[in-house]
């Protein structure tokens, strides 16, 4: 299931659209699971670009908001930061609609996701050693009290 796919499943109690096609703040932020708050700092950052506001002043969102908004909390669920995200939408601008910012979008994707991959496996190292040392401590600790390695509960989730 894709991120698209994901998004409208989400969709399912909210009506599909206002009378004129169009979604109020309330309703886009229903649909994406994110407050009024956020949908507003993401256009002042410039996340959500061009975001069509009535007579009154009042924002308007459709379809292709969603689908942003979406993409930015997978983005975020992945581990990009906001400025990044950011960096993202700028470059895939930079081309227009040619369909060459797409792939340039992508490239540029791909490599904060393998820099994102890296430092996850660099944490998971630095975990296992503190797992290796705090087994290690509570050992000398065990130790230290008077009771015999055998004589306490097994520990879960002990390396070998």
């Amino acid at each position: 299931m894709s991120w698209q796919t994901d998004a409208r499943a989400k969709t399912g109690s909210v009506p599909a659209s206002g009378p004129d096609g169009d979604w109020s703040i309330a309703e886009i932020r229903s649909r994406a699971g994110v407050s009024a708050r956020t949908l507003r700092y993401y256009e002042e950052m410039g996340l959500l670009p061009g975001v069509r506001r009535r007579a009154g002043g009042r924002r308007v969102y459709g379809p292709d908001e969603l689908e942003r908004l979406c993409f930015i909390q997978r983005l975020k669920a992945l581990g990009l930061s906001l400025i990044e995200i950011r960096e993202l939408n700028a470059v895939h601008a930079i081309g227009g609609p040619a369909g060459g910012s797409t792939r340039a979008m992508l490239g540029r994707l791909d490599e904060l996701l393998a820099r994102h991959r890296a430092d996850v496996d660099a944490r998971i190292g630095e975990l296992l050693a503190l797992r290796v040392e705090i087994d290690a401590y509570r050992d000398r600790v065990g130790r230290r009290i008077g009771g015999a390695a055998g004589s306490r509960p097994a520990r879960k989730g002990r390396a070998s």
